[in-house]
């Protein structure tokens, strides 16, 4: 029987971490599962130590400092050895069973290369980012400015590059790019495409294995059946204003690297002065809601 290999980098996720751990020990299909903790602060790698302690499936790595998620994940790939690899937030919690239909989907379907579950906010709905498009620069102009409203009219012109808000598929289908909270990978795609792309410190990271997986062939499916319940922000929200400076740091790079040839340079010039404008407005958003925050605490 084919074997996952789950892969956790932990972060300050506090008790969301071992609860994720517990989760995928339940599941036959796992062999073992690495986590890497990028320096945490809090005591969340504590209850994990201990749960290693008692089950060998599972590695633990604790690094010195924090050296972003693509570079953590790239740590555990070489240790891998089953024939499928698991990228899991550890503020998710996947479903029993669901791990074993995402993994015999892929076992029918020898040209995906990865595949993502239906992801779920904490009220049972579906979370935006689990099935998307690549986000173009032309397709993010429309999200920003929320021209996709015009997509009833014209398609393939105004269409969101997030697909949550259609309907749920009845079965599995391939989309272009699915989220690097769960990802269940080929081990023989990643031999073939290569690990992440490290110079992305966290976010985008996901979308970049997601173009680099099908510009070599390589199907990415969303499996509608298989529910995940992610609990977005869990290892962020004590630094908002860090994610956001490399979140969109992330989308300039990603930019760059695969579109700065069927753009205009003037063009993508306006696209990422617009990302960094983006950046401020946020950052500033997010302080004054942070000062707000404190003036209450103190009163």
């Amino acid at each position: 029987m084919p074997e996952i290999t789950s892969i956790i980098v932990n972060y300050n996720a506090g008790d969301m971490l071992s609860e994720s751990v517990k989760s995928l020990l339940c599941e036959a299909c796992v062999c073992n599962v690495i986590i890497i903790d990028n320096n945490s602060k809090d005591n969340s790698m504590y209850a994990v130590e201990r749960l290693a302690e008692g089950d060998k499936r599972i590695v633990c790595i604790c690094n010195s400092e924090n050296l972003g998620f693509a570079k953590a994940c790239n740590m555990a790939i070489p240790m891998v050895k089953s024939d499928y690899m698991l990228f899991l937030n550890p503020d998710c919690i996947a479903g029993q069973g669901v791990l074993g239909r995402m993994m015999n989907y892929m076992e029918t379907s020898p040209d995906v290369g990865m595949a993502g579950p239906c992801l779920l906010n904490s009220d049972g709905s579906e979370q935006a980012g689990g099935r998307r498009a690549v986000p173009t620069p032309w397709r993010t102009f429309v999200r920003v400015f929320h021209l996709s409203w015009l997509g009833r009219y014209y398609p393939h012109r105004f269409k969101d590059f997030l697909l949550h808000q259609q309907v749920l598929p009845d079965s599995p289908i391939e989309v272009e790019a699915i989220s690097g909270s769960c990802m269940l990978v080929n081990c023989k795609a990643v031999n073939d495409i290569g690990a992440m792309d490290e110079h992305y410190f966290m976010h985008c990271e996901d979308l970049d294995w997601c173009m680099r997986f099908r510009q070599k062939g390589w199907k990415i499916g969303f499996i509608p059946d298989a529910k995940v319940i992610h609990h977005k922000g869990s290892c962020s929200k004590s630094r908002p204003i860090f994610v956001e400076w490399h979140k969109h740091k992330g989308m300039v790079r990603f930019y760059r690297k695969f579109f700065r040839h069927q753009y205009p340079p003037a063009l993508m010039w306006i696209v990422i002065s617009g990302v960094w404008l983006r950046f401020g407005l946020v950052a500033v958003h997010r302080g004054i809601r942070f000062i707000r925050s404190e003036l209450r605490h103190g009163g």
